[in-house]
């Protein structure tokens, strides 16, 4: 990963998509993270599942390897993305409390700034995983959080959307009436902590929205029950995917949401998901969105 980049050569390996084992490996980021407290540090989540943190603005960077050691590391196997670690989220608080999604192993907290870690996966099926009751194997796609309720947090899983109230403790379905509890990307309004955004993908094999129809869908009761957005989006013959990272918020009052495509559209609404319209378009597979409200 470069010369700026340490990290301590935790020895051992994982598995692979068949099951044997293959020696731990860094091949790129992910997911970068400034934090919530201190200017100066980042986080970056790398592939294969590594946790890096830099408290010099990017300069160098080491590896938080208590995460890799777990006892379960072993076990920690690829999704069909890689095995990334895509999800980095601060608690507004306390600087010491992260949590952080695999794909494929899981979600996982620590309380010491990422000297130990703990998983947080009770509460979570995966049809693939032969122990329904597995500590780990479950293929996180996105969580988010609203930092008025740090405990809350929301999950968009493999299959499932899904909503913990204890901190990752434990978690409950709340796909409700979803077309599709299939999907990557979850965001919660910015100053609405029970708004949740989801947008479902008809199935893991089908990366499409269902029915040719793309909508977003809110939840204005942290998801008990969801509702359709779709004034200024396609609703016929469009078969385009939404990737884990390629939806944001902003902080205005009315809260725009923002989501890119992999048919290179970027759509934006002002007012929080009521009407959206392009704001681009013709651009690669988006991979990523990001908002930055300016003063």
């Amino acid at each position: 990963m470069g010369n700026d980049f340490t990290y301590d050569g935790v020895p051992g390996e994982h598995q692979w998509y068949d099951g044997s084992l293959r020696p731990w490996a860094f091949t790129r980021v992910w997911h970068l993270e400034p934090s919530l407290h201190d200017a100066e540090t980042v986080y970056a989540g790398v592939e294969d599942a590594a946790l890096f943190k830099s408290t010099d603005g990017g300069a160098q960077w080491t590896e938080l390897s208590g995460l890799r050691r777990h006892d379960t590391g072993p076990q920690w196997q690829p999704g069909a993305g890689g095995m990334c670690l895509h999800t980095i989220v601060e608690h507004p608080t306390d600087a010491d409390r992260l949590y952080v999604a695999i794909s494929a192993a899981g979600a996982f907290r620590t309380y010491d700034g990422g000297q130990t870690w703990q998983p947080i996966n009770k509460g979570l099926r995966s049809g693939e995983i032969p122990d329904q009751d597995s500590e780990v194997g479950h293929c996180v796609h996105r969580i988010d959080m609203h930092s008025a309720k740090p405990d809350v947090l929301y999950m968009q899983k493999h299959w499932d959307v899904m909503r913990s109230k204890d901190g990752g403790d434990t978690w409950h379905e709340v796909s409700g009436n979803l077309p599709s509890d299939f999907g990557f990307p979850i965001a919660v309004h910015a100053h609405e902590p029970e708004t949740v955004y989801v947008v479902p993908i008809t199935s893991d094999s089908h990366h499409f929205p269902p029915d040719g129809k793309l909508r977003v869908y809110r939840s204005r009761t942290g998801g008990d029950d969801w509702e359709a957005l779709t004034t200024g989006l396609p609703q016929h013959d469009c078969y385009v995917n939404v990737l884990r990272d390629a939806m944001a918020v902003d902080q205005h009052e009315t809260c725009g949401v923002y989501f890119g495509t992999t048919g290179g559209q970027v759509y934006a609404s002002n007012d929080s998901g009521d009407t959206w319209a392009p704001i681009v378009r013709d651009l690669p597979p988006v991979l990523s969105v990001e908002v930055q409200t300016l003063p």
